[in-house]
């Protein structure tokens, strides 16, 4: 039987309640006392992040006549007062804003790691140094800046001449060149850390609303899109040359096997009967077993000719010349994902709300700004839930988003409004402030095709019931007609996906668009087709075989459920809220057709 424990008397307790504060006090004043926050994983170099000296709420003042290391990679660096010291901007990616150091010239001289203050000024070298902080001088932007007592490590730029990175402003459409080292630009450092609190915001969202994580598959054997722009995953090649040097037999020379085989038919049975005659003689004995191997490798080979892997190119094929996949790594033809949506259903229809957040690929052969061979898809299901319940899900994370932004990264935010495009702060507080507007596709094509009417807007595009409304007339609704986010729902059946719920007009399916400014369609999503019968006719429809769906199908049969989800491309998410040109300039090292570099 366990002990009772009597519960302390109220006075024992007030006053293991005194002891608790009095410790937390303690507690405070010595962290107080030590004062210098070390990144926990730089603890060797006892190393202080920027962001905890100029990002705290005062500016850093409350670390005055503290010693303090930082690490980082110079900006920008120049001698002053004829060389007697250096000032360094230095930075260490933790936040946009550098770190005045000062560095004077015996600090340098009395180092081993450089001759000279020359060898700490060059743009691009990394340092390690020491120093206590002190106040800046009056005027100055920033309230602090250390001044340099110790160089603890230096890495210098070799060559400062060859140095990518110089101090002038350089191409976008260069630095893609240079993708391993644009994260120290202003521009790639700040989309680098807003990129960051998106991908922080859209787990915090999802988590907070009760969603499950999921991982899908980046190899499938399905087409999700339907639209067969899929990079193909193979271990064929990899035999192709080694295959090329088997010896391939034509139907002639098969016959011309089967005759020799005859005959050596008829050569054992001679042989044989040699052998029985005169079983004494071990030369006809060996001579019988040597006929007998022999047509028994004239067999093996014909049936080698006849079952076996046939190659042409180096490339195993089936009896009517295609290729046989049952020879390849999956037994199957393999693809990259372009949506990890048909394997999140699967969850969502057993454990209710899910998403996923993972990287997706598409072989369209497009060299746009708004195109990417390899990108990043947020996708949410959700079960019991109806296309308005959809839109209403999207329009809560888009928003959420940007108040995330706005209350999170201020300080890129800033920059980008600044540098990048002067309506970025705007946009996001108008999306983050106001509610979407929501009409349906035929709605939308009445308005579009009235301003062309009326001689208000002319579209390189016409505009028509049935088309795939395009980015110009997208970004028209939103940006003139409305001047709001505008969700367009109800499209066409046939401009959309197999899976997507067919509506009662059997003409238009429960899909639906999210379009923002600057970038138009941002979300695309839909009420998923429920029913059995309709899905299977809606996938022969689309040309599509129904084996490689066998599973998708089985979630209708056992125990169907109404449900819904979304899929948004993470890069259009940060092209809408910085205003970057090119989507190549939000992801941190881009794939498009003709260039995998890095």
């Amino acid at each position: 039987m366990a002990a009772v424990v009597d519960a302390p008397p109220t006075e024992d307790l007030s006053a293991l309640e005194d002891q608790l504060a009095a410790l937390q006090l303690k507690i405070k004043m010595k962290k107080e006392e030590q004062g210098v926050p070390i990144a926990p994983y730089s603890a060797s170099f006892q190393r202080t992040m920027i962001d905890k000296i100029l990002g705290a709420e005062d500016g850093g003042v409350s670390l005055l006549g503290k010693t303090i290391t930082v690490g980082g990679w110079v900006k920008t660096g120049r001698e002053a007062e004829k060389g007697a010291i250096a000032f360094l901007a230095v930075n260490d990616g933790s936040m946009f804003t550098s770190l005045q150091v000062v560095v004077p010239r015996e600090v340098a001289e009395s180092s081993d790691l450089v001759q000279s203050l020359k060898g700490v000024v060059i743009t691009g070298s990394s340092v390690l140094v020491e120093g206590t902080l002190v106040a800046a001088p009056e005027g100055k932007e920033q309230k602090v800046e250390l001044k340099a007592t110790k160089l603890r490590y230096v890495g210098q730029v070799d060559d400062a001449a060859s140095y990518p990175l110089a101090k002038k402003k350089t191409s976008m459409e260069f630095l893609r060149e240079k993708a391993h080292l644009r994260p120290r630009t202003n521009t790639v450092g700040a989309v680098a850390r807003i990129r960051n609190e998106l991908a922080y915001a859209t787990h915090t969202f999802f988590q907070q609303h009760g969603f499950l994580y999921v991982h899908t598959p980046i190899i499938t054997a399905s087409d999700t899109e339907g639209a067969g722009e899929m990079f193909q995953v193979t271990t064929l090649l990899g035999s192709v040359e080694e295959n090329g040097k088997i010896p391939q037999l034509s139907a002639d020379d098969v016959d011309k096997l089967k005759q020799e085989t005859s005959q050596q038919g008829s050569a054992v049975k001679e042989a044989k009967a040699a052998a029985a005659a005169q079983k004494d003689d071990p030369v006809l004995m060996a001579a019988a077993k040597e006929a007998i191997d022999k047509l028994m490798a004239l067999k093996a080979k014909i049936a080698q000719a006849e079952s076996g892997p046939k190659y042409d190119g180096g490339l195993p094929r089936t009896a009517d010349g295609k290729i046989d996949y049952r020879q390849d790594f999956f037994d199957r033809p393999a693809f990259l994902t372009v949506s990890g949506q048909l394997q999140v259903e699967n969850f969502a229809c057993s454990l209710s709300n899910v998403y996923t957040f993972s990287p997706t690929f598409r072989a369209e052969n497009s060299r746009t700004s708004r195109h990417l061979a390899e990108f990043w898809m947020v996708e949410p299901e959700m079960a019991f839930c109806t296309l308005e319940d959809d839109m209403a899900c999207a329009e809560a994370y888009v928003r959420f988003c940007c108040r995330w932004l706005l209350e999170h990264c201020k300080e890129d935010m800033d920059f980008i409004n600044k540098m990048v495009d002067k309506s970025a702060l705007e946009r996001l507080r108008h999306v983050a402030e106001t509610p979407f507007k929501r009409i349906t596709y035929t709605e939308a094509v009445e308005i579009l095709e009235g301003v062309v009417r009326d001689g208000k807007k002319k579209f390189e595009f016409p505009v028509s019931w049935g088309i795939d409304l395009a980015s110009e007339h997208e970004r028209y609704l939103t940006e003139d007609v409305f001047q709001q986010p505008v969700i367009v729902y109800n499209y066409p059946k046939d401009i959309k996906a197999f899976y997507m719920r067919l509506n009662d007009d059997n003409k238009t399916v429960g899909a639906m668009d999210v379009l923002v400014p600057k970038v138009g369609e941002l979300i695309g999503g839909s009420q998923r087709e429920e029913r059995l019968d309709v899905l299977e006719r809606r996938i022969k429809e689309a040309g599509m075989e129904i084996e490689p769906y066998v599973h998708y199908l089985e979630l209708r049969k056992y125990g169907t459920v109404p449900h819904s989800g979304f899929g948004l491309g993470f890069e259009r998410l940060i092209l809408f809220a910085t205003g970057i040109d090119n989507i190549r300039d939000v992801i941190p090292f881009p794939r498009w057709p003709g260039n995998a570099d890095f």
